[in-house]
């Protein structure tokens, strides 16, 4: 008997709007009961892959098809967007953009209502799904009120109440801290160990997923699967750095010490990895070999906060007492769960909020009595996602805008520093094309051209690599690494410990408001009270440390040093 519950064969797909093929050629069967993860870099087909599993193609995104998808047994032609609601529940990644009710309560009981399940019955199954995702106390509470991992538990028991075949979860752990995120794959984990239905993971953070076992991963590369693998055989290959998706830091650092990864050895988790003596004296010997370069010299402070607090109208005290100095030419990461304070702490230094206590400076001087306006022209400000940001149609005219807006240049000496800062950002060829032609980095690049026409002191970057593949990422972050070396100061705010522990020497860790640690990454994620604290992820390099019986600290630094040699 054929357990499968979707299965492509030879499948391709063409989207109306454009003029070439998404998918190429799809084998790929998901039998029920397994749990596969879907990885790849950004433009591979992921997204369209899991559009055909939920019936997004063809009732909203309309497209010619070759080839045969089976799902449920039938064609996918066959089915209506509603009956496949019925075998494949989709939790999206933005948890905001699910929600239907006024109430968790509300959201959860939507299908059944549409079902019309009987009052009883569907209090029953609501209470049944919420108490499977831990979510049952807040069923009268609204689902803006919830933190970003229970706005997951919420959308997740949403479809869990229909017993679905499939849970399909598209990039789950995109807007979660380290720790959310951790407990977020356990859920999945759980989920599927105690229901019949197939998980489907599409996410590009693979050793993320991997703190819980899946059973294979699809890699996928240019509209065709390029891998469909055990963990421990995928991760035994050169196709993840081939296709330009990151591979688990372990993986890495036994590699750069000379050691053999194989299969044998059970690479797919930290967990399981075993390493033979020799392996192991190999890891010992790269790590007695690796010098670490001397410490910089420090350069002057050029932001100061002195005790700041704040609290919002509602009576939420989002800081109490933050003091913290960053010196000239400092790149540093602000790091913590969601809701620690970090994103309030950085409209307060660029005057958006007003704290009730405290005081700020700018290379000696009172911030409060600046402007926003003035204090643009010395802090840029980056948003997350680069679209808010973006309001004008063509590229020079849009890193243009704030110089114009300035009043204090011609249009000649305009254009030349217009021009000048392109080429700093690699977007000089481009000048002249509208902005919608970008891509998603390419747009990013743009925002961070268009402060840097400002001539601003610091920087500050809201999640800037967020929802970005391993290529992108190092795009983004190579370039503002470049420009740190021009003498800009960086502040980045991230939920990325990779990110934290590549680029920034220095974190400061947020929680509940308040900081409870300023110090070197890897003191800082090398510390079990620390990670805890704050929601962060131990690295898994630490477990390869111990795993060795060397430091850990000891051990980050000299990867990351390592790690950046090997890479520039």
């Amino acid at each position: 008997m054929d357990d499968a519950i979707i299965e492509f064969r030879n499948f391709s797909f063409r989207y109306d709007s454009q003029a070439e093929k998404t998918l190429y050629d799809i084998n790929l069967k998901i039998r029920k009961g397994e749990k596969v993860l879907i990885c790849g870099p950004s433009g591979c087909g992921k997204s369209t892959l899991s559009h055909c599993m939920n019936g997004l193609i063809p009732a909203s995104y309309p497209g010619e098809a070759s080839g045969d998808l089976i799902i449920g047994g039938k064609s996918f032609l066959d089915h209506t967007i509603f009956s496949l609601s019925r075998i494949t529940g989709t939790v999206l990644q933005d948890s905001d953009g699910q929600f239907i009710g006024l109430t968790v309560g509300e959201d959860i009981a939507f299908a059944l209502e549409n079902d019309n399940t009987p009052l009883s019955e569907m209090k029953e199954k609501v209470m049944r799904a919420a108490r499977r995702v831990g979510v049952e106390k807040f069923l009268s509470h609204a689902p803006h009120e919830l933190s970003g991992g229970q706005k997951q538990r919420v959308s997740l028991a949403g479809v869990m109440v229909d017993d679905v075949s499939l849970f399909l979860f598209d990039e789950p752990l995109a807007n979660l801290d380290p720790a959310t995120g951790k407990t977020t794959i356990e859920l999945i984990d759980q989920i599927q160990k105690t229901t019949d239905a197939a998980v489907v993971i599409i996410e590009h953070r693979i050793e993320d997923v991997l703190h819980r076992p899946v059973d294979r991963i699809v890699l996928m590369n240019d509209g065709r699967i390029a891998a469909d693998m055990s963990p421990d055989e995928l991760l035994s290959s050169p196709l993840l750095k081939e296709c330009g998706i990151r591979e688990p830091l372990y993986v890495t650092a036994l590699k750069y010490a000379g050691v053999s990864v194989n299969a044998d050895m059970h690479p797919g988790l930290i967990d399981t990895l075993t390493l033979s003596e020799a392996d192991i004296e190999r890891v010992r010997s790269w790590y007695e070999n690796t010098l670490l370069p001397p410490e910089k010299e420090k350069g002057e402070v050029i932001l100061e906060a002195e005790n700041i607090a704040f609290h919002y109208d509602n009576g939420h005290e989002a800081l109490k007492d933050v003091s913290l100095k960053v010196r000239k030419g400092e790149m540093i990461s602000i790091v913590g769960r969601n809701g620690a304070g970090k994103s309030t702490f950085s409209k307060i230094i660029c005057g958006f909020l007003k704290p009730q206590k405290g005081m700020l400076y700018l290379s000696g001087e009172d911030l409060s009595r600046l402007s926003i306006k003035e204090r643009a022209e010395r802090i840029g400000y980056v948003m997350q996602n680069p679209n808010q940001m973006l309001t004008k149609p063509m590229i020079r005219d849009e890193v243009a805008l704030g110089l114009r807006l300035r009043g204090k240049l011609s249009e000649e000496e305009i254009l030349k520093k217009t021009d000048e800062v392109l080429r700093i950002c690699s977007l000089y060829e481009m000048r002249s094309w509208p902005v919608s032609a970008l891509s998603y980095g390419q747009k990013k690049r743009v925002t961070i051209a268009s402060i840097l026409a400002m001539d601003p002191e610091i920087v500050i970057l809201d999640e800037p690599t967020a929802g970005q593949d391993f290529r992108r990422y190092t795009e983004i972050m190579e370039f503002l690494r470049g420009l740190n070396s021009l003498g800009v100061t960086i502040i980045l705010i991230t939920h990325d410990m990779h990110l934290m522990l590549e680029y920034t020497r220095r974190a400061v860790v947020f929680t509940d408001g308040t900081v409870i640690a300023d110090s070197d990454c890897e003191d800082i994620l090398t510390s079990d009270t620390l990670t805890e604290k704050a929601s962060l992820k131990r690295t898994s390099l630490s477990d390869l440390a111990e795993l060795c019986a060397l430091d850990g600290n000891g051990f980050v630094r000299r990867f990351i040093e390592h790690d950046r040699r090997v890479r520039a």
